[in-house]
This record gives C-alpha cells, structure tokens and sequence, in this order.
C-alpha cells in the first residue's frame, strides 16, 4: 500500500492542504511569500504534487521544485522559512490524527526536497 493510501487517499491529501495553507497564511514568518500567489491554484498544484509525492496516481506536471521556488530564493526564502512550512505540515497531519510513523515518512519525503527548494 503506498504512502497515499496508508493517509487516506484523495480526501485526507485535500483535507490536508486545505488546513495547510490556512496554518502557512496565519504564520507572519512566511506568509509573505504568497501574497501575490492565486491559493485555489496553489492548492491544486499542492494536491497533485503532494499526490504525486506520496505514491498515488501520478498527475503532476508541474515545475521542479528547484524552478517553482526560485523567484521565492531571490527575496530571501531560506532554511527558517523552509522549517516553518515543514513544520506546519507536521501540525496538520498531527491534527489530522496521522499515525506518527506516517508523518515521519510525511516528513522525510518534505525534508528530501529541501536543497531543490532553497536552490542548493
């Protein structure tokens, strides 16, 4: 069973962006970031990459991560604004009542992307 089905698919991957980008645009350290961003559009290009990433059905064509953030690294994202997100994702899947051990691979998945976001 993949990752993707262990959380639940389809509905736990869309819950779980939906509480994700309220926790991201509630955050001042990072909310900056999307002010100019279309979020429904986000938020489906998150779902799809998050389906991608997690082993489900394989629909992203979106940038690299390397490319999709690249603009961001040229006004000041760094590593503190990079363990922000991750960290709110671990609070999301947590009050999703996750099972931890998934959250770790959860994690593991988001800290592997971590030097093609910063443009490392």
């Amino acid at each position: 069973m993949s990752l993707y089905e262990e959380l639940g698919g389809e509905a736990a991957v869309h819950g779980a962006v939906g509480i994700f980008y309220k926790r991201v645009m509630s955050d001042n350290l990072i909310k900056e970031f999307f002010k100019d961003v279309d979020m429904e559009a986000q938020a489906t290009s998150m779902k799809a990459f998050l389906t991608y990433a997690f082993g489900g059905p394989a629909h992203y064509s979106g940038k690299s991560m390397r490319a999709a953030h690249a603009h961001l690294v040229a006004h000041g994202l760094n590593g503190a604004h990079f363990d922000a997100v991750a960290g709110h994702l671990r609070a999301t899947l947590e009050e999703m009542k996750a099972p931890s051990h998934l959250i770790d691979q959860v994690i593991a998945i988001a800290a592997s992307t971590r030097n093609d976001v910063l443009n490392l």
